[in-house]
């Protein structure tokens, strides 16, 4: 299991230059490519999800099975009023949150929260903003995973899909914190998946005509770019 740390979260150094999820989905194919050493199955959650999605179309041959956790791809699927328009709105309780988090662990020390900050926020004020159809590059099977009450709208979540070549749905009980809030559900229902996602009855071996199910690919390693660490993957955290 991987978990790498974008730059200017946690106890990573920020970079100079703009934040976009273009740069951090280059610096998640750079880690594959040199400390994972190949493909994997990728797991992404909330800005992570985006930064999943960009790599996996980008360099569909590092990545063996895709896991997008709540999260919009375009403007059009996000629910307003969200953490992303309260962010942007300085929302106190949320930027005291993050601003502990950061503060407790970053190298480049409390100070340079604003300039992250003001980084971040000019990126969720333009980003992202991917078309739907750009989304046949991605080889993967993916599943595209949210809270009923999550940020992003259910006909988006389906939307992204249905453009996905080997894309499935799933909606859970729960909102943006859905992996924090049943981490029992959404581990089981991850490990499901990434183990090829089979059946416990192949209804399709009774039915005329039909082949049985194909045996799932074998495992490979496991990268998540989740903003907050998924329960299984041990306990780290970071800010968002």
């Amino acid at each position: 299991m991987h978990v790498p740390e974008r730059r200017g979260h946690a106890h990573t150094r920020d970079v100079p230059g703009p934040l976009t999820y273009g740069v951090m989905a280059d610096d998640t194919v750079a880690y594959l490519d040199e400390v994972v050493g190949g493909p994997a199955h990728l797991v992404g959650w909330s800005d992570g999800a985006v930064v999943g999605l960009l790599a996996a179309r980008g360099r569909p041959d590092l990545v063996d099975r895709l896991v997008l956790i709540g999260q919009y791809y375009n403007s059009t699927g996000k629910v307003s009023g969200g953490l992303t328009d309260q962010l942007g709105a300085g929302g106190d309780q949320v930027v005291a949150f993050l601003r502990t988090e950061y503060d407790q662990v970053s190298p480049d020390g409390p100070e340079h929260f604003p300039e992250v900050y003001a980084k971040t926020m000019r990126m969720l004020a333009t980003e992202p903003e991917l078309d739907l159809a750009s989304l046949a590059a991605v080889a993967a099977p993916t599943l595209v995973l949210q809270g009923d009450r999550d940020e992003v709208t259910l006909e988006h979540g389906a939307a992204v899909a249905a453009a996905l070549p080997d894309g499935r749905l799933a909606v859970l009980p729960g909102t943006h914190a859905l992996p924090v809030e049943a981490p029992d559900v959404v581990n089981a229902l991850l490990v499901w998946f990434l183990a090829g996602a089979r059946p416990a009855v192949d209804w399709t071996a009774a039915v005329p005509g039909h082949s049985p199910l194909p045996s799932p690919r074998p495992t490979r390693n496991q990268v998540t770019t989740s903003p907050l660490p998924l329960t299984w993957t041990g306990p780290r955290r970071s800010n968002r």
